[in-house]
């Protein structure tokens, strides 16, 4: 099956601090009843109090991120549903629990994964 990463930016949600456990414990349950589904495979918020870095193939290590964007933040969700049609049911429900639009893409087929 199709693995689908779903996911937003920080800068996309937008509701009241007095909200936030509410959010909180919408999207819990969301991920919650997708681990049920049998559907999660991965997801979580990036840390952002830890800079990113760059590895080139011979092990260099230098701070910062590739131009385009300049920083990955917000939250990310890797789930294997069995169609296209269910990875948005579960983007729609993960909208609605976070607040905010989802952003809906395909991993290509991996044969080797």
């Amino acid at each position: 099956m199709t693995k689908y990463l779903i996911s937003f930016p920080r800068g996309a949600v937008g509701f009241p601090d007095e909200d936030l456990q509410a959010v909180s414990d919408a999207s819990h349950a969301v991920v919650r009843e997708a681990k049920d589904a049998g559907v999660r495979v991965f997801g979580g918020g990036i840390d952002e109090s830890v800079p990113p870095v760059m590895v080139d193939g011979d092990g260099t290590v230098t701070e910062g991120t590739y131009p385009q964007p300049r920083q990955i933040e917000g939250g990310y969700t890797v789930l294997e549903p069995p169609s296209r049609e269910a990875a948005l049911e579960w983007a729609a429900k993960i909208a609605a629990a976070c607040r905010c639009a989802q952003e809906v893409r395909a991993f290509q087929y991996d044969p080797a994964g």
